[in-house]
């Protein structure tokens, strides 16, 4: 999961105070504390982090692998691995993700997906070391 692998450093910012409309595509990082309207996907073929911050807005659908929200999205949230959601996360959209970290306070008004079931993986056969004399 993300905590072995290094996180691709945040090399974008959209401000506060800045609106930008129309669908964005990104690599590495990206952090946002103003308004987008329009879509936003990472990139594919390489890690990805987004951060929408407690004073940025978010309308439209949001794609990366790590997501950390702790301001306003309307739309559906995809996170490729994992999903963190801080204390003042509101999220109007069905949410899908690998691992969830949700803290007191974040509030989802939609569907929780998990991309993975553990129950339809196959399970490892055990063996008991009792059994091998």
């Amino acid at each position: 999961m993300f905590g072995k692998k290094k996180q691709p450093p945040i090399k974008s910012l959209i401000a506060q105070g800045s609106c930008i409309e129309g669908n964005l595509k990104f690599t590495d990082g990206l952090r946002i504390d103003g308004e987008v309207i329009g879509d936003i996907r990472a990139a594919e073929g390489s890690s990805s982090i987004l951060v929408i911050s407690e004073s940025a807005t978010v309308t439209g659908y949001i794609h990366a692998d790590h997501v950390i929200i702790n301001g306003r999205v309307m739309g559906p949230v995809h996170a490729s691995e994992l999903l963190e959601l801080q204390p003042k996360a509101k999220i109007e959209g069905d949410v899908s993700y690998k691992a969830l970290e949700m803290h007191q306070g974040a509030v989802i008004f939609g569907q929780l997906r998990p991309t993975t079931h553990p129950e339809l993986e196959e399970k490892p056969t055990l063996k008991l070391a009792a059994n091998n004399i």
